[in-house]
């Protein structure tokens, strides 16, 4: 169902409402130590209710966002308090961003384990929502997957320490979107930095969907950008070498550049200059193709986890484009992505949207680690789908969000767009009846409940 036909019903309008309220006048507060952060959620300070954290606020949903009480920002919380060579931890405030995290860690020949694509993030916000990247071998899950600790700050102010040693306690507070407490501090695993190769292959999306299992079930990490009005699947494959040679930042950054800043401009630019949309849309997407063929090809052959990360939502970057992020089944995304392209293809046709920058995906391992994990019973692709264009992006994610759902995928509280309270309580299922029957125990009065979250979390 097209969303122009959701409109006949009552269902549009709710999901507008759920999904697209920007937040109208809420107090923000700004905590610059544990003291300061405490005070805040005392309850005798009457700080406006309901308290929503926010550390980069780079969801795509109103998940760390209130229209009223107080929005809590993470960012002057930003100590990196230790880095253990010895054990391979580093332990640092929940305002830190991962790009400074990872330069302190490259000087002492560490980085960062597991997935975190978007160095823009803060350590907190990438803990306490999904964040992932492209992953080689078991370390395809999220970096909410190697936190070992957490202090946290309970809804009443009080101070709360988890280890390793409360596995299930742990497990609930990684990928709980700030509705079980506030996140001050963590402690996280991490490795001497290790290099891999990375090749690149361009190949129609019937042969993508072809070799997608082998390489879902393969030691490899992979990381694809698809463009369906052009039948093209740019692939990025990564794999340990026992000696693949330095890994270099500027190839990185210059391909990042390109991507997320240089790319979206242009775009923008072309969708206000050129009005004949078959022009438009070709030269789109030849300018992404050849963004893809020179970049990823010429320059960028070995990297690392502190090398390869991307900074698209961070700043100004953030604000150019739209964005929406599914997990579909890997075992069934030969199917998928074959579906995704017709859907994509049909609603073009219907209603002359189409989104102008590739959807870019990622192979999730499964990963038990947090309770409300995407990819807790399999493993994942996870797809984000993202334009440039606001105009007709309403409408395009409600329909996006009904594919999903048609093809099993699972939505993410704060990336997936025009989600439905009721199919979130029907993926996550008794884990998220775990988790509810926590939140009611850590926060009795509800003060950390914006409306957006009570949906799935009352």
């Amino acid at each position: 169902m097209y969303a122009t036909e959701l409109k006949s019903t009552g269902e549009y309008y709710l999901r507008k409402i759920t999904t697209d309220a920007k937040p109208a006048g809420p107090v923000t507060r700004e905590p610059r130590n544990l003291n300061e952060l405490r005070k805040i959620l005392d309850p005798a300070t009457r700080t406006p209710l309901p308290i929503r954290v926010q550390g980069a606020g780079t969801a795509s949903t109103d998940c760390n966002a209130t229209e009223s009480g107080t929005t809590l920002k993470t960012t002057s919380l930003d100590d990196i308090v230790n880095i253990d060579a010895y054990n391979y931890t580093v332990t640092a405030q929940a305002g830190v961003r991962l790009e400074t995290l990872v330069t302190a860690l490259a000087e002492h020949g560490l980085e960062l384990v597991g997935g975190y694509d978007l160095q823009g993030r803060t350590v907190g916000g990438a803990i306490a929502a999904p964040c992932f990247g492209p992953g080689i071998g078991s370390n395809g899950g999220y970096f909410a997957s190697n936190v070992i600790a957490m202090k946290i700050i309970r809804a009443d102010g009080q101070l709360l320490k988890v280890d390793s040693t409360q596995e299930n306690l742990l497990g609930a507070f990684r990928t709980s979107f700030g509705a079980l407490g506030i996140i001050f501090e963590a402690t996280m695993r991490v490795r001497p930095i290790r290099t891999f190769t990375a090749t690149h292959r361009r190949v129609s999306i019937d042969k993508f969907a072809g070799s997608v299992d082998a390489l879902t079930k393969g030691d490899v990490g992979f990381k694809f950008y698809l463009m369906p009005y052009r039948d093209r699947v740019y692939l990025d494959l990564r794999r340990y070498d026992a000696d693949p040679g330095n890994a270099y930042n500027a190839p990185w950054r210059i391909k990042d550049w390109g991507e997320s800043t240089v790319l979206p401009h242009i775009f923008k630019s072309l969708n206000r200059v050129v009005p004949i949309q078959s022009v438009r849309y070709k030269l789109i997407d030849s300018l992404s193709e050849a963004t893809q063929g020179l970049v990823n090809s010429r320059l960028v052959r070995t990297g690392s986890n502190a090398t390869s990360q991307s900074n698209r939502n961070k700043g100004k970057s953030r604000r150019q484009c739209y964005y929406s992020t599914w997990c579909f089944p890997a075992a069934n995304f030969s199917m998928i992505v074959k579906a995704y392209k017709e859907f994509c293809e049909s609603i073009y046709a219907d209603s002359q949207y189409r989104c102008d920058l590739p959807a870019v995906g990622f192979r999730l391992c499964q990963d038990s680690s947090s309770l409300l994990s995407p990819s807790f019973d399999e493993a994942m692709i996870a797809v984000t789908t993202a334009s440039t264009q606001p105009k007709g992006w309403d409408d395009f994610v409600i329909d996006l969000a009904e594919f999903a759902e048609k093809w099993g995928g699972t939505p993410m509280i704060s990336q997936s767009r025009a989600l439905r309270a009721e199919h979130v309580i029907q993926i996550y299922s008794k884990r998220l009846d775990f988790f509810r029957r926590l939140r009611r125990q850590l926060d009795p009065d509800a003060r950390l409940l914006s409306p957006f979250l009570a949906q799935f979390c009352q």
